[in-house]
């Protein structure tokens, strides 16, 4: 009986802890789950998670998230800007013109699907490639596009890594 009121505690509490190699218990997910760190010089994904969300109907029913840009956000408008964060790809190739680049790694369990702004849509005038693993840092210049296009708050265009 005591047996089964161990195990019983331990599966309880398995959400909460995370096992490293050789048994030690690593940090609770919360304290180590953090959008990609910003490179020198760059913009922080606090800054552009910062633009709040408002909602729309479309007439078919639909809702479309529409930005609140900030006054930060907008002066960031039409500037060259880096920033790091998890690619996305949009081809089957080993090399991207375009892919998503998400604050968030894409595989995280807590966070299945990006907020409009916690996504850059990414244009490149030279090749990336793909990194699935860590974090890629790109420079280009910042489009505000969610008052145009619907659910797409920020693209980058003229994009080359670094």
């Amino acid at each position: 009986m005591r047996r089964r009121l161990v195990l019983l505690g331990l599966l309880s509490s398995a959400p909460a802890l995370a096992f490293r190699p050789g048994g030690v218990i690593a940090p609770p997910v919360e304290e180590i789950w953090r959008p990609a760190a910003t490179p020198r010089g760059g913009v922080s994904w606090a800054v552009l998670e910062a633009v709040g969300i408002r909602e729309e109907r479309s007439p078919e029913g639909w809702t479309i998230p529409r930005p609140r840009w900030t006054p930060e956000v907008r002066r960031l408008a039409g500037q060259r800007i880096r920033v790091a964060g998890f690619m996305m790809p949009l081809e089957d190739a080993p090399v991207q013109r375009h892919f998503v680049l998400l604050a968030y790694p894409p595989g995280c369990p807590f966070h299945l699907h990006a907020n409009a702004n916690q996504f850059i849509e990414v244009r490149a005038s030279r090749p990336f490639r793909v990194e699935l693993e860590r974090p890629t840092v790109v420079s280009g210049v910042l489009e505000l596009t969610g008052d145009r296009e619907p659910g797409i708050f920020f693209r980058m265009t003229e994009a080359t890594p670094g």
